[in-house]
């Protein structure tokens, strides 16, 4: 645990625990875990430096692409400085303005008992808080310094969290804990796990990873070994880690939530098994290249009041569930038949969806605010483009190592992002940019497969693509009087395969490319 000096002086006040810092105009906050079992954060917000009034706003959305309204959670607003209370309007559903000068503190209580990595949830178990769904902001101030501190936090719990977190002594209450981050925005990507949680260190060369686990692994030590052989495989992949410090956050059992949350220097995970956790942290861990670095412009700034539309989820999702399997497999956690046996019910997926013959990956990213609507999930009204991403991700791969002769793969597409982009925090545009760092890798235009593939709702070449690693795809049909008629798609290695269809396939299965050939063409 890292810890940090909170200024030149740390006091205790409102309640004999929030933080003043007299050296520059922060934006603190006091989160109180009093009575958990109530399952309500009391929250307290003080701004500095107020001229006449100030407005304040609850975000709509964080964590999914679905306008959820957490301001719907908040009760009992209140405000005031050092003259006393204040006097407060609603403007929306989300928004205040309080009127007052100096500094200004906001009082309100926000109910949760949400499990997942979606959410947050306060109970006698645990407190798990993503910031965005408790924590108001200003909105002309979102670039100013933001520190949380914790209350009321039982003394058998500990607390963890990709952030920056310090600790202090109180004489009235003991330990103090504050999370401390250069923006609001940073704060608001910084989950925290308050509980009696084990950590753990995934391995001793893995240097500034951590994990902690609220339940029970019962194979740690397996466990530990499989975490590690992931994150090193990725690291590796990318170039070395992007970050300072990386936590990862683990919720297992049964009533848990499921599914997992990127975030810049860390994650929040929950699955009912270990295998479950596992799969999600290879999708999860990729994503600290794609999405949180690797960025599309039109996801930035990010706008916590409405939608905010993206045709580039294909990429950012898809494509890293397509790394997410390569991990896996090149970790030597799936035998390539897993791999091919995953990638076919991908395909049947896909194809079992009417829509696919409409809705293109683009169109797919931008409706991703519908996911909210039972309606949407229908076969007939939409395709996943985590779906439709990962498979194009594939093909993508493909077409490069065939039409480089196996000497550049997508893994290079996904270094040069990562140079051009991720490395240079510019965000890029959400066609223009990948169709052309797609064309320089493979060294040939890449328009008509974005064209087609991306863009447009072609059906996709499998025969064509597969057949470039000598791989073959086969559709069955199985009926029955429940299921009725139901398509599948088993993958399988040509044996007829020429020697460069094996070059490929070994690179798809390996993560490699030809060296020998790659050097030549240089």
């Amino acid at each position: 645990m890292n810890k940090f000096r909170l200024g030149l002086t740390v006091c205790l006040s409102l309640l004999g625990l929030f933080f003043v810092i007299p050296v520059s105009a922060t934006i603190s906050y006091q989160v109180s875990l009093a009575h958990p079992e109530l399952h309500t954060f009391h929250i307290k917000m003080a701004i500095p430096d107020v001229k006449d009034s100030v407005t304040v706003q609850m975000p709509a959305w964080n964590a999914l692409y679905e306008i959820r309204d957490f301001a719907s959670h908040v009760s009992q607003v209140t405000a005031a400085n050092e003259s006393g209370p204040l006097p407060i309007e609603k403007l929306d559903k989300q928004t205040w303005r309080i009127t007052g000068s100096g500094k200004i503190t906001i009082s309100y209580s926000a109910f949760w008992d949400e499990p997942g990595p979606f959410a947050s949830q306060l109970n006698s178990e645990h407190a798990f808080i993503n910031p965005a769904m408790i924590l108001m902001y200003v909105p002309d101030r979102r670039r100013e310094e933001a520190r949380c501190g914790l209350a009321d936090v039982p003394t058998e719990w500990r607390i963890e969290t990709p952030g920056r977190l310090g600790s202090f002594q109180s004489s009235s209450q003991g330990i103090g804990w504050v999370v401390a981050s250069e923006t609001y925005d940073m704060l608001a990507d910084s989950p925290i796990e308050i509980s009696k949680f084990e950590a753990f260190i995934p391995s001793q060369g893995l240097l500034h990873v951590s994990a902690v686990v609220h339940g029970k692994i019962d194979k740690l030590s397996e466990f530990q070994t499989k975490l590690s052989r992931i994150c090193e495989y990725e690291l590796s992949l990318m170039g070395g880690p992007p970050y300072p410090r990386y936590t990862f956050i683990f919720h297992i059992g049964e009533n848990v939530g499921g599914g997992g949350m990127e975030h810049a220097n860390g994650t929040a995970i929950s699955a009912r098994t270990e295998e479950g956790l596992l799969k999600i942290a290879a999708h999860e861990f990729f994503h600290l290249w794609n999405v949180k670095r690797i960025r599309p412009a039109s996801l930035e700034p990010v706008d916590y009041t409405k939608e905010q539309y993206t045709k580039s989820l294909w990429f950012a999702e898809g494509v890293t569930s397509t790394y997410e399997r390569y991990t896996l497999l090149r970790t030597g956690l799936w035998t390539k038949n897993a791999f091919y046996g995953e990638l076919g019910r991908q395909i049947g997926d896909l194809e079992a969806h009417p829509a696919n013959a409409w809705q293109s990956a683009e169109q797919s990213s931008l409706d991703t605010w519908f996911e909210k609507y039972p309606i949407y999930y229908q076969p007939d009204h939409s395709v996943s483009y985590y779906t439709k991403g990962s498979i194009i991700g594939v093909l993508l791969d493909l077409l490069i190592r065939e039409q480089t002769n196996d000497t550049r793969s997508l893994d290079d597409m996904m270094r040069g992002m990562n140079e051009q982009f991720g490395k240079t925090g510019k965000p890029y545009r959400d066609r223009e940019d990948l169709e052309t760092v797609c064309s320089q890798t493979a060294k040939k235009p890449c328009k008509e497969f974005f064209d087609k593939y991306v863009s447009g709702t072609v059906p996709f070449p499998y025969d064509e693509y597969l057949g470039f690693a000598g791989l073959k795809i086969r559709r069955t049909v199985h009926a029955s009087s429940q299921m009725g008629t139901q398509a599948a798609f088993e993958i399988s290695e040509d044996d007829s395969a020429n020697e460069k269809q094996k070059r490929i396939r070994n690179g798809i299965l390996t993560g490699t490319t030809d060296k020998a050939d790659a050097k030549a063409a240089d």
